[in-house]
């Protein structure tokens, strides 16, 4: 029997499987034009692999394991680690201009945490932007690939033992039924839950929340990553310093000009991010503020070596080679999703899920910097080669009419400050009450799918974290501020799971 796959997402993952499977026809549903709303096009470190001579993937395993809190899977991070040189060759083929030398060989940087220079880059922080516009046009000129832009993917359709489709949402409110054997999952996180992130507003976590309704298994969703030096300027998204500025020397100072992080852990601006986003918020919350300092590490090369980062300093009136950079911690990555085998295939049959929106192993509870496009293209290649040598074409059929539900952006807000105020760098268990009673009447009141959908993904997140009675990775609880040994294990939920905690909580 031929079967018939559609990638559910436009990003790095979704266009990377696509191309990976031809010349096998695939549909890709992209709920923006490709390039415009994926996260994968706004990362500015790169990709993390141990292709430099002295370097190897069982070090770059060990410092992933490090970092990830005492629950990464070893075993399937040794073998991604193998396989970036190999993914990293494969956007080389699809015309990725990664930095190179003089002599053609690729210029590695550093990042925190990490303990050799292995992170291949673009012109120092365009690597997400170059790696996208690349894909696009590979996927444009491949004929086995369809995509359908401006689709939004609202359900999965089901036979009651298997996924058998999407029910997807154009752009004119109509409801269409897509029909597949397989069907990946390539959504993205959960960014846009959060009033101050670093995500696109795509990034709303219907992945999980679809995946969840479906009866497949959410693992780690409490592990939420803050990238530390989100720049402070007021915008929504916040823009983005990357952590490359640190590993070329800039330093995180406040407002008297104190290096705060010295006295915080031993690799102070490089130390991993949990504890850097820690340290930036605790400076802010005591009123002395926290500035990235690059005069001195960067300077005059800061517009050519970082060009975004440049120009979007320019755009707030800060020139980065003679003023402080004002950050703050923004929600930035989601270790946790769908959980998934080593090959991508989610608990449920015919669902399969890679990207951000995939939990398989290999962040534990902190993720590492730069291993997530890393960990997109490796378990993309693994989809692909996974699913059947045989496919063909996706079928559409028109769903009834819907009735037009209004959309309350202010329903939105309330829950993205909820997410903000008490799902953050730091968590109580009051909080973390106030924000389930508080979701829980968004997903019971709301009526837009969307919105529905939002509160349903955020619940994931905070029964996780009501759940987990300890300190973990880039999940801090004040009232258990230490890691409990019983308690190095990944979480795994069921929505009936996460329902029985928050029925445990709201009485």
């Amino acid at each position: 029997m031929t079967a018939s796959v559609v990638i559910v997402g436009g990003g790095l993952a979704g266009l990377f499987c696509a191309l990976k499977l031809a010349p096998r026809p695939v549909t890709v549903l992209a709920t923006s034009p490709l390039g415009e709303g994926a996260s994968s096009a706004w990362a500015q470190g790169g990709i993390a692999a141990a292709m430099a001579e002295g370097d190897t993937p069982e070090m770059h395993t060990a410092d992933t394991l490090a970092a990830g809190g005492g629950i990464v899977d070893e075993a399937i991070t040794l073998a991604m680690a193998r396989e970036a040189g190999d993914r990293v060759r494969d956007l080389l083929s699809f015309g990725v201009p990664f930095d190179k030398d003089l002599e053609g060989h690729l210029v590695q940087s550093r990042e925190a945490a990490h303990s050799e220079r292995r992170i291949v880059r673009v012109r120092g922080d365009m690597a997400g932007a170059a790696i996208m516009q690349a894909l696009i046009a590979a996927v444009r000129s491949t004929p086995s690939i369809t995509v359908r832009e401006g689709i939004t993917a609202e359900a999965l359709l089901t036979d009651g033992k298997k996924v058998t489709g999407v029910t997807a949402r154009d752009e004119t409110g109509n409801l269409i039924h897509y029909h597949a054997s397989d069907v990946v999952l390539a959504t993205g996180g959960i960014g846009h839950l959060y009033a101050v992130t670093t995500n696109p507003k795509e990034a709303c976590g219907n992945g999980i929340s679809m995946a969840a309704e479906a009866g497949a298994v959410i693992a780690d969703a409490e592990f939420v990553q803050f990238h530390p030096t989100a720049i402070a300027i007021g915008r929504d998204p916040a823009p983005l310093a990357t952590e490359a500025l640190r590993g070329e020397g800039a330093t995180l100072v406040n407002k008297a000009g104190k290096r705060f992080m010295l006295a915080l852990h031993k690799d102070a601006e490089l130390a991993p991010r949990d504890i850097v986003a820690r340290g930036v918020f605790a400076e802010i919350q005591a009123g002395r503020g926290a500035f990235l300092d690059c005069r001195t590490a960067i300077g005059p090369r800061f517009a050519e070596a970082f060009p975004t980062v440049y120009a979007t300093c320019q755009s707030a009136g800060i020139n980065p080679t003679t003023d402080l950079i004002p950050v703050a911690p923004a929600e930035h990555y989601h270790m946790g999703g769908v959980l998934t085998c080593p090959q991508g295939r989610s608990s449920c049959e015919g669902l399969w899920a890679i990207g951000e929106v995939a939990s398989t192993g290999v962040h534990g509870a902190n993720r590492l910097a730069s291993n997530s496009l890393l960990e997109a293209i490796v378990f993309a290649a693994r989809v692909a080669e996974a699913l059947p040598a045989e496919t063909g074409p996706v079928t559409a059929t028109q769903a009834p009419p819907a009735r037009a539900i209004p959309f309350d952006p202010d329903l939105v807000e309330m829950l993205r400050q909820t997410m903000t105020d008490h799902l953050g760098v730091i968590r109580t268990k009051t909080g973390l009450m106030t924000a389930i009673w508080t979701l829980a009447d968004i997903e019971a009141t709301g009526e837009a799918p969307e919105i529905i959908a939002m509160a349903r993904a955020a619940l994931c997140v905070a029964a996780a974290a009501y759940a987990r009675h300890e300190s973990r990775g880039g999940h801090y609880r004040s009232d258990y501020p230490e890691s409990d040994p019983a308690l190095a294990h990944r979480s795994k939920f069921t929505l009936d799971d996460i329902r029985a905690i928050v029925a445990q909580v709201i009485g």
